[in-house]
Formats: C-alpha cells, sequence, structure tokens
C-alpha cells in the first residue's frame, strides 16, 4: 500500500470516527471534508470506494442502528427516538428505518418484545442492519 493511499485511509477514518461520534448531530459534507482535509467531490468518491457507501448513507445507517438499539432497551418514544438520533422529520426517520431495517420502527419494538427469551448477542446479530434496499 503506498504513502498516498495509506493518507487517504486516514483521512477517511478520520471523518467516520466522527460520525460515529457526532451521528445525532446536523453533519453535512462540508464539515465532513474539512476534517479529511480534502474537497466535497472528492471526500464523497474516497468515501465510497473506501468504505462502499456513500457518506450520506453511512451517516443514516448509523443514525438507524443506534434507534434500534433505543427501540429495543428503553421504552421512549418513537418520536423521541427519532429526534434523539438526529433525524428532524418523523416521516423522513420511518421511511428510512424501513429501508434499512425492512420493518416500521413501532413493527420492530414489537417484535423485539416477541423475542424478549432470545439472549441478545444472537437478537442483535439478526436484526443488524447490512445495507440499504
Amino acid at each position: 500500500m503506498s504513502r498516498a493511499t495509506e493518507e487517504s485511509n486516514r483521512a477517511m477514518l478520520r471523518a467516520r470516527d466522527a460520525m460515529d461520534r457526532a451521528y445525532a448531530q446536523p453533519l453535512d459534507i462540508p464539515a465532513l471534508a474539512r476534517i479529511a482535509h480534502v474537497s466535497e467531490s472528492h471526500f464523497i468518491r474516497t468515501f465510497r470506494a473506501t468504505f462502499g457507501e456513500t457518506p450520506h448513507r453511512y451517516l443514516q445507517r448509523r443514525r438507524v442502528e443506534r434507534a434500534m438499539s433505543l427501540l429495543r432497551e428503553t421504552d421512549r418514544d418513537v418520536t423521541d427516538i427519532c429526534l434523539a438520533v438526529g433525524f428532524t422529520s418523523l416521516g423522513t426517520f420511518s421511511r428510512t428505518f424501513r429501508d434499512v431495517v425492512g420493518e416500521s420502527p413501532r413493527e420492530f419494538r414489537r417484535r423485539r418484545s416477541a423475542a424478549a427469551n432470545v439472549p441478545s448477542c444472537f437478537a442483535k446479530s439478526w436484526s443488524r442492519p447490512s445495507s440499504f434496499g
């Protein structure tokens, strides 16, 4: 691996780590590109080449993963969870959740209560989103 490739990978990891830490904050491409010290268009292309999905899709999936955890582990209202993970619209949250998970947040929560006797490591493994459909 060349030095330039290693530097590029480190820059993309810095941006992805920022998304992982601040997934609930409003993050945009200009801010993420600044973190990676590259132009916006280069950031989008390189992020996708490095991680196999666009920065927007990664962030949406990350937010949905956190919402899944909150739906499993708390009794918080779906709207509260939507806002807590960084969505500003319940409609967008529900549509994105369904795209990633294959069911609505309410259906997911209902199914979770039916699977309460399954060890959590198995339940999390079975219900982890793999990608957008």
